[in-house]
């Protein structure tokens, strides 16, 4: 049995596309997998199972699509995927802190892509590395550090570019699903 996070892309507190994380911790319940746990509304879920990643996205999706009326995109990360992200990130703490001293909004972010991102994507991307901002991607996963809000930034408007299905959490969201996945 292995542990895995549910990264749900498109998942709202307000506004449409609204699952409600008790009802979203009964459809992986009625799944049939254990250890459900969710955190904060914007989609995440952890639970256990023995079934393959690609196997699991399509039943998760389906099942979504089935219970709420709309279609939602999942990416999974296993326990050991998310402590290794964790482990590898590619910015320093100094540059960490550098950004931070400019702005009171997070400043390290890692979009989850569905797939490895294809080199000519990457290429359309690089281009809005503009400015202060950086990325660096290690196999699906893109760190993104700021120095300004994400909302406000090039490099953060265009992931795209990169032609992926992917959802973005914050370093603080990514760090307390740790927690958690690990206890």
């Amino acid at each position: 049995m292995m542990n895995y996070i549910a990264l749900l892309r498109g998942i709202n507190v307000g506004g449409k596309n609204i699952i409600k994380m008790a009802q979203l911790k009964e459809i992986f319940e009625d799944i049939g997998f254990q250890n459900v746990k969710t955190y904060i509304q914007s989609g995440n879920v952890l639970f256990s199972s023995d079934k393959s990643e690609s196997v699991l996205i399509n039943i998760i999706e389906e099942k979504i699509h089935t219970d709420v009326g709309f279609k939602v995109s999942v990416i999974l990360r296993s326990e050991e995927e998310l402590n290794n992200l964790i482990k590898n990130c590619p910015f320093s703490e100094k540059e960490i802190l550098e950004a931070q001293g400019n702005t009171s909004s997070e400043v390290l972010y890692v979009a989850f892509l569905k797939q490895k991102p294809l080199a000519e994507n990457i290429d359309k991307f690089s281009v809005y590395e503009i400015g202060e901002d950086k990325y660096k991607i290690i196999g699906r996963d893109v760190y993104l550090l700021f120095h300004d809000s994400i909302r406000n930034s090039k490099l953060g408007n265009n992931l795209g570019k990169l032609d992926n299905t992917l959802t973005t959490r914050n370093w603080k969201t990514i760090n307390k699903i740790s927690d958690l996945v690990n206890r």
